[in-house]
């Protein structure tokens, strides 16, 4: 399980529009090649679970996801 403020970075293919970027309004929304990461802080695994169960809804195809050290 997540500790409170665990830091997550979500990847996926494609570069998101702005209407798709709404999508994720706590999430940092950086492009990388022809890829899409998403980065932020997330209370608990669900808030990740959260965050996938919207990259599956739009039909994006996720890449990776990892939790990151804090800093």
């Amino acid at each position: 399980m997540a500790s409170a403020g665990a830091r997550y970075e979500i990847r996926v293919r494609g570069h998101l529009g702005q209407v798709m970027r709404i999508a994720f309004p706590e999430m940092r929304v950086q492009v990388d090649g022809d890829d899409t990461v998403l980065s932020g802080a997330m209370r608990d695994q669900a808030a990740v679970y959260g965050v996938l169960a919207a990259v599956e809804s739009l039909g994006l195809e996720l890449i990776e996801v990892r939790r990151v050290a804090p800093g």
